[in-house]
């Protein structure tokens, strides 16, 4: 019987789950949003508010419990700094998951899981009109200026 048993299994050994979890963990705290699935976001959404927990506490002994948890100290040190002060005033709920649909390849249920306080990253918008080919004049100038003094040499 599963009495007291909470966490999804998710059709992968213990070890396997633990590597899966803080890794995106890492990439959760790192991006400030991930899309996944919804039963990973569901699963990740209480390792990551014990982690964030611990980053307001703040104390050496809670930065060694998230550095024994998460495989990168960088990130450690991102979820000490600027997610811990991000997250200072609330008392918990520190992510969302947002329901996005399901995924065209297998028909998965997907979800956007994020950290509500972290300010998010936008993507850089790519440029409406490009500015420069291969053949342009601008660019095929300096090829010419490069050839004409191995010329010179003969």
């Amino acid at each position: 019987m599963r009495h007291g048993v909470k966490k999804a299994k998710l059709q992968r050994t213990a070890s396997h789950r633990k590597a899966l979890l803080a890794n995106q963990a890492c990439s959760l705290i790192t991006h400030g949003r991930i899309t996944t699935t919804l039963a990973k976001a569901k699963a990740l959404r209480p390792y990551v508010e014990k982690l964030i927990t611990l980053g307001k506490n703040g104390s050496l002994h809670a930065r060694r419990q998230a550095l024994a948890t998460l495989p990168q100290p960088a990130v450690v040190t991102k979820l000490f700094s600027v997610v811990a002060d991000a997250c200072k005033d609330r008392q918990g709920g520190y992510c969302r998951i947002v329901k996005l649909g399901q995924r065209m390849t297998d028909s998965a249920p997907m979800a956007l899981i994020e950290i509500i306080d972290l300010p998010q990253l936008t993507a850089p918008v790519a440029p409406s009109v490009t500015t420069g080919t291969a053949t342009s004049p601008e660019v095929a100038a300096p090829a010419a200026a490069e050839e004409t003094p191995a010329e010179e040499q003969k």
